[in-house]
């Protein structure tokens, strides 16, 4: 789990207005990081099955807010996928 401030942090980078907390954007952010630590989990970790169909699933949940976001907006799409550098 994230650190609370860290996830506020999060928020107030990545949000659109002032009280959000549940966009696209937001989501998308939270989640690549949980998957950024997750991943750093199973290098000492190997064995951890049960984590890693954890972090498959928050990598699908990720995939289909990302394919949303490119559906309905292709700026905001583009913007996200250069602030967290997670596509090439």
């Amino acid at each position: 789990m994230l650190a609370t401030q860290k996830k506020s942090e999060l928020i107030e980078r990545f949000r659109t207005h002032d009280s959000d907390t549940g966009s696209p954007e937001v989501q998308i952010a939270i989640l690549s990081t949980r998957i950024g630590e997750l991943t750093e989990h199973f290098k000492t970790h190997k064995k951890d099955h049960a984590s890693r169909r954890g972090l498959l699933m928050l990598v699908s949940k990720r995939r289909r807010l990302l394919d949303y976001l490119k559906k309905h907006d292709s700026d905001r799409y583009r913007d996200v996928i250069g602030k967290l550098g997670i596509r090439k």
